[in-house]
């Protein structure tokens, strides 16, 4: 039974990107964006349950989030939340919303944040080229099995490398704009 699975390999160099292109969403740019709200979780009915489970988040201005608590008991459940997310946001009661005015970045965390969006690329590319070692190894397996030709082998070794460099240069794209993202003003 041959080791190499092209499609198997394709998947895990997506979930490398996908994963990156979450890690890059939750991070702050100038604009307000719902997705900074993802991994706040809150306390409510007494267990723990993510944000978007009790209140629908919008972004009403370009500077500013604003988060529909569903049930009013569950508003300080909901503002204690986001503040042990630590996000460095300020929740607003007003009524049954909470307003979350997005302060300015300083040029310093700019610039940390688009280091920190180059070290999550960094991180995906590696993953992207562990997946190639394994498939690489998988053929030269198969080889010795003679379950595969040479021919073969060095056909699907382009192929995999085909795919190790369409998910790098993903990879890259998403970090760029992100970075452009983070230090446009």
């Amino acid at each position: 039974m041959a080791k190499y699975d092209k499609a198997d390999i394709e998947r895990r160099m997506k979930g490398a990107v996908e994963s990156l292109k979450g890690d890059l969403s939750g991070l702050r740019t100038g604009r307000a964006n719902t997705s900074l709200l993802d991994p706040v979780v809150v306390e409510v009915y007494g267990a723990m349950m993510p944000l978007n489970q009790v209140a629908t988040v919008s972004a009403p201005e370009p500077r500013m989030l604003s988060v529909q608590v569903w049930d009013k008991a569950n508003l300080i459940a909901v503002e204690k939340g986001i503040a042990k997310a630590n996000l460095g946001l300020n929740p607003m009661i007003d009524g049954q919303t909470l307003r979350l005015p997005m302060p300015d970045l300083t040029e310093e965390r700019r610039k940390d944040l688009a280091k920190l969006a180059g070290e999550y690329g960094e991180k995906a590319k590696i993953a992207i080229r562990n997946v190639r070692r394994d498939g690489m190894e998988a053929l030269k397996d198969d080889e010795k099995k003679k379950e595969i030709s040479e021919d073969e082998r060095k056909r699907s070794e382009d192929e995999v490398q085909k795919l190790t460099d369409t998910h790098v240069a993903e990879t890259d794209a998403a970090v760029e704009k992100k970075v452009q993202e983070i230090l446009t003003k």
